[in-house]
């Protein structure tokens, strides 16, 4: 009994973090669709400038993927 709550206790707090970190992460997607300024500076962050142009198929992309950001250098699936 000593041994079996810390682990339910470890198993419960995963699957809470992980519950989180994937409410949190949709969230901040969806505000970036909406803030272009948010994008760009992630965008910098991961070593790319983008201008207006790709900017605007960024958040085309981003909002017809459903809030999932595309991955560069993975190619994207194609609806059939």
């Amino acid at each position: 009994m000593d041994i079996v709550i810390p682990i339910i206790t470890l198993i419960v707090g995963l699957v809470g973090g992980f519950a989180i970190g994937v409410f949190y992460l949709r969230r901040q997607l969806t505000k970036m669709q909406s803030d272009p300024e948010m994008l760009q500076k992630m965008a910098k962050q991961m070593g790319y400038n983008l201008n207006s142009k790709q900017m605007q198929r960024a958040q085309q992309m981003m909002k017809n993927q459903g809030g999932q950001a595309p991955v560069p250098g993975r190619p994207t699936k194609k609806k059939k």
